[in-house]
């Protein structure tokens, strides 16, 4: 039994090679390999932004006034904010913000009204996560805008401080609201997952357009150990582009990171295997090269833009949010960004470890079937 065992992992690592070599031995193909990860973290750093379309907050209402009940209204009533809790003790911001139960919260101390009816500078807190920077941003405006009306009413009304309310404003994660601090770690498993994906669609699919796939077949591998030998190079090239784009946040655009890398590239490993196991289906039911490449392009617009990459999950549909559960990315995501920014470890991402391992034992056992039943 152990010889067999052996014999098998020699012929897998046999095959690992022979893979290998076939895309490094190309330079055309060493260079798709490694100037699109780049050129692409470049272009999405500089280039990319995010719009707001709707945001949830909380509020910590201590003075529970007249006042302060007067412009939670003017907040709420823009349609663009909704509250998502009421709080009732300042350590209750910290997990509301680190839970993503709220982008911002909204600290409205106990003398606000006798502030202002005193003619004293009333300050509020603003709290924002500032993770997603953009979107942070756009929100901290639209409040900055609700308080200014507020002050040039209650001047008309009540006279007084020629800007009654004052903002103090506190970005999380992210102190300069800089697009790149959130995009930037997203990159890290998006732009892998793009040519992950495509290498490894074209795996099977080029076997048999090339008319080795039948010299395959007469080896003394078998159809699982053909697909373990097919999935192990795409994992390792996978993990390597992320290590490109990990290195260009940190080193080019000097984006700080809080967590650990053992932490990150165990969620990258994860992750990389389930789009290891998505883009080996693809490549089973493929008759040539033109149809996986077709297959996958059309499969990747959708996970791009169910990831919560550009558009926060939070404000898409509902039925589109149930979509991305389906959706790796989406978890890699979130993962790779807070570990990046926040510094969280294993026991804060447990939830998207699961997803993608899930999607993982789902999707390789699929492809091997996939696989087995094209030999018949």
């Amino acid at each position: 039994m152990n010889d067999s065992l052996l014999d098998a992992l020699r012929r897998i690592v046999n095959l690992c090679r022979k893979e290998l070599l076939a895309v490094l031995k190309d330079p055309a193909t060493r260079a798709i390999l490694i100037v699109p990860a780049l050129m692409q973290s470049l272009l999405f750093g500089y280039a990319a932004t995010y719009d707001l379309n709707h945001a949830d907050y909380a509020l910590l209402d201590q003075s529970r006034s007249s006042a302060s009940t007067a412009l939670v209204a003017r907040l709420e009533g823009t349609g663009v904010f909704r509250r998502a809790a009421t709080l009732n003790n300042a350590s209750d911001i910290a997990r509301v913000i680190d839970a993503q139960d709220a982008l911002f919260v909204v600290h409205i101390g106990p003398r606000f009204e006798q502030q202002l009816q005193a003619g004293e500078n009333a300050a509020i807190q603003l709290v924002v996560d500032a993770r997603n920077s953009n979107t942070a941003g756009s929100a901290a405006g639209y409040v900055n805008a609700i308080v200014a009306d507020f002050n040039a009413q209650w001047r008309r009304d009540h006279g007084g401080a020629e800007a009654p309310v004052r903002i103090d404003s506190r970005a999380w994660f992210n102190p300069n609201l800089e697009t790149r601090w959130n995009l930037m770690p997203g990159m890290i498993a998006a732009l892998s997952m793009l040519q992950t994906l495509l290498l490894t669609a074209l795996s099977v699919a080029r076997e048999r357009e090339q008319g080795t796939f039948d010299q395959l077949l007469v080896t003394p591998l078998s159809p699982t150990e053909i697909m373990v030998g097919k999935a192990l190079p795409p994992v390792l090239i996978g993990l390597i582009q992320s290590t490109i784009v990990l290195c260009v946040t940190l080193l080019w655009f000097k984006v700080p990171m809080a967590g650990s890398l053992l932490t990150l590239y165990t969620g990258l490993a994860c992750f990389t295997i389930a789009s290891v196991g998505i883009g080996l289906s693809i490549s089973a039911v493929s008759a040539n090269m033109q149809q996986a490449m077709l297959y996958t392009f059309v499969l990747i617009m959708p996970l791009m833009l169910l990831s919560g990459l550009t558009t926060p999950v939070s404000n898409m549909p509902q039925a589109l949010q149930v979509a991305t559960l389906a959706n790796p990315l989406r978890f890699a995501i979130d993962l790779v960004q807070r570990v990046y920014l926040e510094g969280v470890g294993l026991a804060a991402v447990w939830h998207n470890l699961i997803p993608l391992l899930v999607i993982a034992v789902v999707t390789l056992p699929l492809a091997a079937w996939l696989f087995r039943n094209r030999l018949v």
